[in-house]
């Protein structure tokens, strides 16, 4: 009666209205009093010892004419109720699978060591339908990571229009909220495969917390079940995460009315899912590789050659199962069968200075230069080679004439050859000399030819004639 209403005016009114004429004008807190930071509140909070008294403490040291700890913690609370307010997601069939990697990992025991062999476990989901796949493998490396995705793709019998990674390494080479850099291979298998990598923004678990709920539930349904069994080999491991994941995929979800992740799978995501490519999907490593000072990369523990002028060069390398190939920009330099010997080196001549190649083709290499010089250039090398109680001494001999025969023509050091083996010459020096002076033609001692005979004819007066 006191604000003058009754039942018939209550009626007309909307709620604003009515409280406003019940219980007046909302008090209007003094602004001019320093209001406490909430943004800086938060993050104090975080820090080890933190108290909101400790800080209203402060906040009171600096602005003694500031609000009580009552109004100082309901200024708190308020910020806070609105800063956590999160965007639901909805999930489309066929658009998105969301990846990531367990943190607790499964085992197996090595048999010929009893040693316990901790390995990762891969997850992906399908966004509309939960449908799961989970597989372990030996590491979290390129390799491991793509074929997980390959894997999952032939699971679900087809691929959705974006996947969600988190920003791991594997997938994403530089980091970005917006803009991140995806790894070369990664991008790659997604090309091939029709679909768009968008991962999950640094430090956003929301952003995939679809599969960051499959991954709890993993652990729980799959990991916790085989807590109490024993593998011998990580494919042993791999068959019974297969059986239990089919369990879990058949298995009734409460919330959802009693329907399987299989029956949703099958109703929304199936049909909505692009088809798989009708080629099968061959993995192409890509690395940035620097070019040693002597000509090789590595990778993996082996050094495969590269063109020597692009010593200290960036190169990308191409890893397939069986080549590997060397790329500068965009052109091919090299290109070479896949070893995985460890700490061995892969070398193409071509790739060598003439130098360093005629080093390393070593006896084999001088002798097959001589022969194609003449016979007798070949003879001077084998002297060469036989003559010294070390072959490596004879070797450099011969390599040495090979040099100054290179520098002189095979027809001038086949000349010098045979004056040399006339005389018995043990070193290449001789041959060197007579290059140098071009005396490789000259006649050797008792060579002359013979003094013609004096010949008698009435016509040929001779030299007492002229007495």
């Amino acid at each position: 009666m006191e604000a003058g209403l009754n039942w018939a005016a209550v009626e007309e009114l909307d709620e604003a209205t009515l409280e406003l004429r019940l219980y007046g004008p909302p008090v209007v807190v003094n602004t001019e009093r320093p209001q406490p930071d909430p943004v800086y509140i938060h993050k104090e909070l975080r820090r080890v010892g933190v108290t909101r008294q400790l800080l209203h403490l402060e906040y009171l040291e600096e602005h003694p004419d500031g609000v009580q700890y009552t109004a100082f913690c309901d200024a708190y609370r308020k910020w806070h109720r609105t800063a956590g307010v999160v965007m639901r997601q909805t999930h489309r069939a066929g658009e998105k699978t969301f990846v990531d990697y367990s943190g607790n990992k499964p085992h197996y025991v090595e048999p010929t060591t009893g040693e316990c062999v901790y390995v990762e476990l891969f997850v992906a989901v399908l966004g509309a339908s939960n449908y799961t796949y989970a597989e372990a493998t030996e590491t979290q490396q390129v390799p491991d990571f793509i074929g997980a995705h390959v894997h999952a793709y032939q699971y679900f019998q087809g691929v959705t229009t974006i996947t969600v990674p988190d920003q791991l390494k594997s997938g994403v080479m530089r980091a970005c909220r917006y803009e991140p850099g995806i790894q070369r291979t990664y991008a790659e298998m997604a090309q091939h495969f029709g679909t768009a990598i968008v991962p999950a923004r640094p430090y956003k678990a929301r952003d995939k917390a679809k599969v960051e709920v499959a991954v709890l539930i993993v652990q729980r349904w799959i990991l916790a079940r085989l807590r109490n069994e024993t593998f011998f080999s990580l494919a042993a491991l791999n068959a019974r995460i297969a059986e239990l994941v089919e369990e879990l995929n058949t298995r009734p979800m409460r919330k959802l009315g009693g329907a399987t992740r299989r029956e949703l799978f099958e109703k929304y995501d199936r049909p909505a899912l692009r088809p798989l490519p009708a080629t099968p999907y061959e993995m192409r490593q890509w690395e940035q590789v620097r070019v040693n000072l002597d000509y090789h990369v590595e990778f993996e523990k082996h050094w495969y050659s590269a063109p020597y002028v692009l010593v200290h060069e960036q190169l990308w390398a191409c890893i397939t199962p069986t080549t590997v190939e060397l790329f500068h920009r965009g052109q091919r330099v090299a290109s070479h069968v896949r070893s995985r010997l460890a700490y061995k080196h892969t070398t193409d001549p071509a790739h060598m200075p003439d130098a360093h190649r005629h080093y390393s083709m070593g006896v084999e290499g001088v002798l097959g230069w001589a022969a194609k010089v003449g016979p007798m250039t070949e003879a001077f090398v084998r002297r060469l080679l036989e003559s010294n109680p070390v072959q490596e001494m004879g070797w450099r001999s011969a390599r040495g004439l090979q040099r100054v025969g290179e520098r002189h023509g095979a027809e001038r050091t086949e000349q010098a050859c045979t004056r040399a083996l006339r005389f018995g010459a043990r070193s290449y020096k001789p041959v060197e000399r007579m290059l140098a002076l071009g005396r490789e033609c000259m006649p050797l001692p008792g060579d002359e030819p013979p003094e013609a005979p004096i010949i008698e004819h009435q016509n040929v007066r001779g030299s007492s004639y002229y007495h």
